[in-house]
């Protein structure tokens, strides 16, 4: 599991050196992905894909949709607010799905009451702390925030649609429907797809290979030895690999009166993950961080 928290952790420091535009990244992130997944795809699972109803079909269009507004939030909120806070807020993601679990009418443990109270708390702190940094980090903040949120709607119908079809079939409709918004919004908004410097083109796909190949498809392996919870809480390294990653790649030190609301929002996500009687149980992402 070391090799994935390197992968997952290597995404957002990466996404911050990047100089081409952030509709791009995630457009090129989900049309590689797709194109990775979709030849082995559709050579064991072509009947799958044939026999997709308008019900199923119309879940993963609204999840992938989900997805797109993670990518479109998530990634510009990289170079608005330090790498270390994005990431610790993105991550906030079982929370809204516990959230959402107990709005559903699904007892949440207090255990997990509590870590949600963290959560909020370390929110404030880290949120006070950028509103004496700048307008842009707060924003940062709020767009990071918004990310998790998004992705936790993309973890919930996931969760429900991944007991009719299989993982891979799910994942290349998601991702063939995350990328054509993407980049139908790129090309309306006038933003640039193509014409990157060649060190764009290497760190995009770095980040495709770091994130999703090496992060999360490492995770998918493991969660049937180990469980969900445990791959939760491990991915919760994200934060601290992330940082340290954030340091050596880019200079780049969080504030130091910030650190008390990221280790509070890290504990409060570890507390819901662990309390486990909710969807944040079972719905482990399989292409995040963000």
């Amino acid at each position: 599991m070391l090799l994935g928290v390197v992968g997952v952790s290597l995404s957002a420091p990466l996404t911050a050196l990047l100089v081409a535009p952030a509709l791009a990244l995630g457009f090129w992130r989900t049309a590689l992905g797709a194109a990775f997944l979709v030849p082995g795809g559709l050579l064991r699972r072509g009947a799958e894909f044939r026999a997709l109803g308008p019900a199923l079909i119309g879940r993963c269009a609204l999840a992938g949709a989900l997805l797109a507004a993670h990518f479109g939030t998530w990634i510009p909120s990289i170079t608005l607010t330090s790498v270390s806070t994005a990431t610790a807020l993105v991550c906030t993601t079982p929370i809204w799905t516990a959230l959402a679990a107990s709005i559903a009418g699904q007892r949440m443990p207090r255990i997990a009451w509590l870590g949600l109270f963290l959560a909020v708390v370390g929110t404030g702190v880290i949120a006070g702390v950028d509103v004496t940094v700048s307008a842009r980090a707060v924003l940062g903040d709020g767009l990071a925030l918004a990310g998790g949120v998004f992705a936790a709607g993309y973890v919930l119908i996931g969760a429900r649609v991944r007991e009719e079809i299989s993982t891979t079939t799910y994942s290349i409709c998601c991702y063939g429907v995350c990328a054509a918004l993407l980049g139908s919004v790129a090309l309306l908004a006038g933003v640039p797809l193509v014409g990157f410097e060649l060190r764009d083109w290497l760190l995009i796909l770095a980040i495709t290979v770091a994130a999703q190949l090496l992060g999360h498809t490492v995770f998918n392996l493991v969660v049937p030895q180990v469980g969900p919870t445990v791959v939760g809480l491990v991915l919760l390294l994200e934060v601290p690999g992330a940082t340290l990653f954030a340091l050596i790649l880019v200079d780049q030190v969080p504030p130091v009166l910030a650190l008390p609301g990221l280790v509070l929002v890290v504990l409060g996500v570890a507390l819901v993950v662990r309390a486990g009687d909710h969807p944040a149980e079972v719905a482990i992402p399989e292409q995040f961080t963000p």
